[in-house]
């Protein structure tokens, strides 16, 4: 080896940038296999179906299959952008996830600061765990549940309402509520679990910087001001701009249950829009590129606020 090294070091030079990479590698090993199912899932139901967003740019006949159908190139989306439903389907949608935005995205923050100032351990153990629990219900039963209550005549709310000689309230009907229902659903369900995620960048936190502000005479207000919410602002500004990639795929299943003939005005989004006219009427090519519209908004709104971020001196996505 000593006499490789003098006489060749280039090559002693390769040889042991592989022994470290090999090395390295096998150390990997059960990090690499941890990783496998989420690599596969992403692979097989995200990556390999983007193959078929050609027929967006198709007049797509199942069987006739890729190769057989018609080209027209851009005609679905001339098509999308003239259809009187858009800017409706647009205004719904774009409203739904500003809701979202301004006042779900900031409720598992709140919560998060909230548990992370309990002391008693046994009770905030409690408090997760409850708040936890309603991100296991379907929103079936989270729908369900809401009608329960809320329904004109036999819910439970309204019921109560008519005993003491007050008027109804039409939750589930009139689209006046429709949006806030929808939001205050989606806190409910989601707040608790997406606080994980913050909670555990709050155990991150060094506790000396807690015990200097103390120090300095600084109230628990001004040490979540000064001290919690830097140390987790990259964490937040993070999830913020992947909550952007969202704004026009706010999810079918809680919309399409909630929704009905007389708040179809405010219901109707693009996600819906695919299932009645791609699925129950069959219009694959032209929903295809609705639904590519959509991926495009969000790549172009991840990049473009990544970009502003970074240009901030904050820490962005990439």
């Amino acid at each position: 080896m000593q006499q490789q090294r003098f006489s060749n070091p280039v090559l002693f030079v390769k040889n042991r940038i592989k022994q470290a990479s090999w090395t390295h590698w096998k150390r990997g090993i059960p990090l690499y296999v941890m990783i496998l199912p989420g690599l596969l899932y992403f692979l097989i139901f995200r990556y390999l179906p983007m193959g078929g967003i050609i027929i967006a740019f198709q007049d797509f006949n199942p069987f006739s299959g890729h190769s057989g159908s018609e080209w027209v190139g851009l005609a679905q989306f001339e098509r999308l952008f003239s259809d009187v439903d858009f800017w409706p389907l647009l205004k719904n949608t774009l409203l739904l996830s500003a809701l979202n935005l301004f006042l779900f995205f900031p409720a598992p923050i709140a919560l998060a600061l909230a548990i992370n100032e309990v002391r008693l351990r046994w009770f905030r153990k409690a408090v997760q765990t409850a708040l936890y629990m309603p991100h296991f219900l379907s929103w079936v039963v989270v729908v369900g549940m809401t009608i329960t209550l809320f329904a004109t005549q036999d819910g439970t709310v309204n019921k109560l309402l008519a005993s003491l000689g007050l008027n109804r309230i039409e939750v589930m009907t009139d689209p006046a509520y429709f949006r806030y229902v929808y939001v205050l659903q989606n806190i409910w369900k989601e707040a608790g679990w997406n606080a994980i995620i913050f909670l555990a960048a709050l155990a991150a936190v060094n506790p000396a910087l807690y015990e200097a502000g103390v120090m300095d005479g600084a109230s628990r207000w001004q040490l979540i001001w000064h001290v919690t919410l830097p140390a987790i602002r990259s964490t937040i500004i993070v999830l913020f701009i992947l909550r952007l990639g969202d704004v026009l795929d706010i999810g079918f299943e809680h919309i399409y249950l909630l929704q009905n003939s007389l708040n179809l005005q405010v219901s109707d989004v693009f996600d819906t829009y695919v299932y009645r006219t791609g699925v129950l009427q069959g219009e694959f090519s032209y929903t295809t590129a609705v639904g590519l519209f959509k991926s495009v908004v969000g790549l172009i709104l991840i990049a473009s606020s990544n970009y502003l971020f970074r240009k901030f001196g904050e820490e962005g996505v990439y």
